[in-house]
């Protein structure tokens, strides 16, 4: 389960970026998951959940929004889209494409309480 080490990284990037004396005041963190980033959305957020306790960030949460997977082909000049993950055109079969999203993880926003 590597949701475990990536809800710790989240932790750490916030750490990092958000001045020591506001970290108790993170209300929420905004994170992009692709749907063929090979994270669970579920799993990740109940790690988070257990990595917070016994940090500034306890009472924080994370809002995930799900990427969608869409590849362009470079052949009809198509934007396709499946939930396999296969890099093949849905328009005209071919397989010159290249991933436009779906393949991301990255923290979006931190959100502070007023």
């Amino acid at each position: 389960m590597h949701e475990l080490s990536v809800a710790q990284n989240i932790i750490d990037i916030v750490r990092d970026n958000v001045p020591k004396e506001e970290l108790v005041n993170v209300k929420s963190i905004l994170i992009d998951v692709g749907e063929m980033s090979g994270i669970v959305a579920d799993s990740l957020e109940f790690c988070f959940d257990i990595v917070k306790l016994e940090t500034p960030l306890q009472n924080s949460k994370i809002d995930i929004k799900k990427i969608p997977f869409i590849l362009f082909c470079n052949q009809c000049n198509k934007e396709t889209s499946n939930t396999a993950g296969i890099r093949m055109c849905e328009y005209c079969g071919g397989f010159d494409t290249r991933i436009i999203s779906g393949t991301e993880m990255q923290i979006k926003e931190v959100e502070l309480n007023s």
